[in-house]
């Protein structure tokens, strides 16, 4: 089972940052690859921009904490756990830490990859968002 983690200091509100990530429809927005989502209840199904629909449990979506925690339960992946966590750090200065576990490996390492990217936007919008 591999784990990831990525970090990424944000010079925004760690409220700003969190209206970024607690919506779970917003995914698209901000985690490169996902072009759509659909949510019902705690299912949400991403779709990817090679039209795969990946099924996934939210697990958690605790604003007063600032964490966000879900998980992958489509057959390819016999475990996957994953989480953003938004930390006020001061006035518009917050950490955004994504992890993600997984196995198979070499998924862990492909949807880790791609939080890489997911961080950078965050912070992009997130960034934009405390300058209006």
């Amino acid at each position: 089972m591999a784990s990831l983690r990525y970090e990424k200091r944000i010079k925004a509100s760690a409220d700003v940052v969190w209206s970024v990530v607690t919506r779970p429809e917003s995914i698209p927005e901000w985690f490169p690859g996902i072009v759509s989502c659909s949510v019902e209840g705690t299912t949400r199904v991403v779709t990817t921009a090679s039209g795969m629909e990946i099924p996934e449990e939210i697990i958690c979506n605790d604003s007063l904490q600032r964490r966000f925690a879900y998980r992958i339960t489509a057959p390819a992946y016999t475990f996957h756990f994953a989480s953003i966590d938004v930390i006020d750090l001061g006035d518009n200065d917050s950490l955004c830490v994504y992890a993600t576990t997984a196995e198979p490996d070499t998924l862990a390492l492909l949807i880790g990859g791609a939080t890489v990217g997911a961080l950078l936007e965050i912070q992009r919008i997130a960034e934009s968002r405390a300058k209006i």
